[in-house]
């Protein structure tokens, strides 16, 4: 073997590109790495086999075509195709040809590349373009092109079209109490579920966080609102993540084309409106957009943007109502009561406006406020020589679950010099019974800081009495629709009687809200009632009139 063909052997077998010489359709030569990228020996290639014995079917006639060309002296330029190996399995290559004369006679000298990683990285790019990561649906930018698609053929066809908005219920709870990877699970499972209900001329998209985007074509309102009940079902069923068992609700808003809207950004945007209106009804429910919604969107807005203002120009304000102990007739306790006292528009009860500040997330600063100024003016009234008292604040369920707040509470009390056993939190049942478990590490912190805690609204929940045994709430308040009526309702007498024994057979204090008569109050101190507040008493007043109330004692031995 001359030095030239050593030379040339060497470099064909350190090669790692498939390097080849085809005559005749037949291998004359393929180098090892080849062979072995085929999975064949090279003497079963070499004059037994030919491209047509490696390539995919479907490639035939490009090869033929340019196996025709290199004989007649055609230069090659690359293309792709499909190479099937020995066992079978396929793989995405890269083949470039020249022509060339062996022994007189025409031939072609060529490389075939392996571009399978190529290939699996373009696909990639092109999931993350057009999929969402983490659920792996179409993201908005694929749901814009097919919603494109959808809306030329319902123009054409002359049929309606519709969208459907779904958020799920209080997801960031998830997140804030079992971390966002339980989070992110679970919104890979109701991926999953949602699947099982769309068609395959649907598309269903994540926008992102908890949002997913139905887009269906050929539905009316009818068999939209059909699809509607069947995503409320597949909510049904609890979810079963990381060893916990989750129940989700859903709030769904419905538009359709063309009616709702004639392109994709406004049938989402009235769809949002709607599902912003399920939720106000009240969660796990669906509703269709109309004009009417349009406008509550805008006034919502306006709220909101004021709201921000509000906080900004120190627009709310406190008054205070007494607590007044049924034995002694003593104030021992008082409860801070929010205002917007509005430059325009006057004073604003809270009713018009906390539920805006809690769906966007406003209740937080405005709750830390409300904590900040009722503690320190507890304090000021106790510096100034009055009889200390129980500042009693509400806490909204969306700032106490919020991370930190046990932090917020400690910087209120530290900041005013309030001792912590004058501050009483009153949170409703429906606050603590929900995820009962993961609030009593919050609610046995508070307790341990000496904070009193007290149950607002109590007996319109769902209470358990096993948790109620275990939470350190040390005081329940009979909830003001029990005592409206207590002197005609017999159900009302019984329901506001059983919550004082209860109440004592747990050694809690009892506090009655809303008390406007003599005989509803004569009716609660023959129950052995503890407490009472309501406008027999006082209205909600400012800090000065609430301080001549506690100077004065107007209550004892009334």
């Amino acid at each position: 073997m001359s030095d030239q063909e050593t030379m040339f052997r060497t470099t064909m077998a350190a090669a790692q590109v498939g390097i080849f010489v085809l005559q005749d359709q037949r291998f004359r030569f393929v180098n090892p790495f080849l062979a072995g990228l085929l999975g064949y020996a090279e003497e079963e290639l070499i004059g037994r086999m030919g491209p047509l014995d490696v390539v995919a079917p479907e490639y035939h006639g490009i090869v033929v075509e340019n196996m025709a060309r290199r004989a007649a002296g055609v230069a090659g330029h690359a293309y792709e195709l499909v190479i099937v190996r020995k066992d079978g399995s396929r793989f995405p290559a890269t083949v470039l040809g020249a022509a060339a004369l062996i022994d007189g006679r025409p031939a072609s000298v060529g490389t075939l590349l392996d571009i399978s990683t190529q290939k699996a990285a373009e696909q990639r790019i092109r999931e993350l373009a057009d999929y969402d990561v983490l659920t792996g649906l179409p993201n908005r930018r694929l749901l814009q092109e097919r919603f494109a698609q959808l809306l030329a053929a319902a123009e054409r066809d002359q049929e309606e079209l519709a969208v459907i908005f779904l958020d799920l219920d209080h997801f960031k709870r998830v997140n804030d109490s079992l971390g966002h990877s339980v989070g992110d699970e679970l919104l890979c499972e109701v991926a999953r579920r949602l699947g099982s209900v769309v068609r395959r001329v649907d598309t269903l998209a994540r926008l992102g966080g908890d949002e997913f985007i139905f887009a269906m074509p050929g539905f009316h309102s009818a068999a939209a609102a059909d699809v509607a009940r069947r995503l409320l079902q597949v909510f049904a069923r609890p979810f079963e993540i990381a060893g916990h068992e989750l129940t989700v609700t859903p709030s769904l808003g419905v538009s359709i084309y063309p009616h709702d809207g004639e392109d994709l950004e406004t049938l989402l945007r009235n769809a949002d409106t709607a599902m912003y209106q399920a939720k106000e009804v009240g969660r796990n429910a669906f509703q269709f957009y109309s004009s009417e919604m349009n406008s509550k969107s805008l006034d919502r807005l306006l709220m909101e943007s004021n709201l921000r203002r509000a906080l900004q120009q120190n627009e709310f304000v406190l008054h205070y109502q007494p607590l007044v102990n049924l034995q002694s007739g003593l104030i021992v306790g008082v409860e801070a009561l929010i205002r917007w006292q509005h430059p325009e528009l006057g004073l604003i009860m809270p009713d018009r406006f906390i539920h805006v500040a809690e769906e966007t997330g406003l209740i937080n600063p405005i709750g830390d406020w409300v904590l900040c100024e009722a503690s320190r003016q507890a304090q000021a009234w106790c510096d100034s020589g009055l009889p200390a008292v129980v500042m009693a604040v509400n806490v909204a369920p969306v700032q106490f679950r919020q991370s930190g707040f046990i932090e917020v509470v400690a910087g209120a009390l530290a900041t005013s010099g309030l001792d912590a056993g004058r501050l009483e939190l009153e949170l409703t049942e429906r606050t603590v019974m929900h995820d009962a478990d993961v609030n009593m590490g919050t609610l046995s912190a508070l307790h341990r800081m000496g904070v009193e805690l007290s149950l607002d609204d109590f007996g319109t929940g769902y209470s358990s009495l096993a948790y109620l045994k275990r939470f350190p709430v040390g005081k329940l308040k009979i909830d003001r629709s029990f005592v409206n009526d207590l002197e005609t309702d017999p159900d009302d007498w019984a329901i506001a009687s059983t919550i004082v024994s209860m109440g004592r057979s747990l050694r809690m204090t009892v506090l009655a809200e809303g008390v406007e008569t003599t005989e509803q109050l004569a009716l609660l101190r023959k129950m052995g009632c503890d407490m009472a507040q309501g406008y027999l008493f006082s209205r909600p007043v400012l800090a000065e009139a609430m301080a001549d109330l506690l100077r004065r004692q107007p209550f004892v031995n009334r």
